[in-house]
């Protein structure tokens, strides 16, 4: 079982190895949309877009549902937000970090 775990979580974050991808993830956490919503909000071309999030949707990140012509997309599991905050956190962390050691570098001199 472990190695399946470890297979999904490799495959998972593969499909969210592009920064489309995380700029849709970070839009699709404030509510549903439509392609050409995320194409609009982006600036992106319809192909683009389209192209990722057939990526998310083949691994049941986004879902997508039937709103008349149009399909509605969605996060499949909300604690993809939380996931995003999480890097959000990390990324923060490594700034700081780097300030740090930076202002002692400065410090040095």
């Amino acid at each position: 079982m472990s190695g399946e775990m470890q297979q999904f979580k490799a495959d998972f974050f593969k499909a969210l190895s592009h920064p489309l991808r995380i700029h849709i993830l970070e839009l699709l956490s404030e509510g549903e949309k439509s392609v050409n919503e995320i194409q609009s909000i982006l600036n992106k071309d319809g192909s683009a877009v389209s192209q990722q999030l057939s990526v998310l949707r083949s691994k049941n990140i986004v879902v997508g549902k039937k709103d008349g012509k149009r399909v509605l997309y969605s996060l499949r599991d909300p604690m993809i937000m939380n996931l995003l905050a999480v890097t959000k956190e990390i990324f923060n962390n490594h700034l700081i970090d780097t300030i740090s050691m930076l202002e002692e570098l400065d410090g040095k001199e």
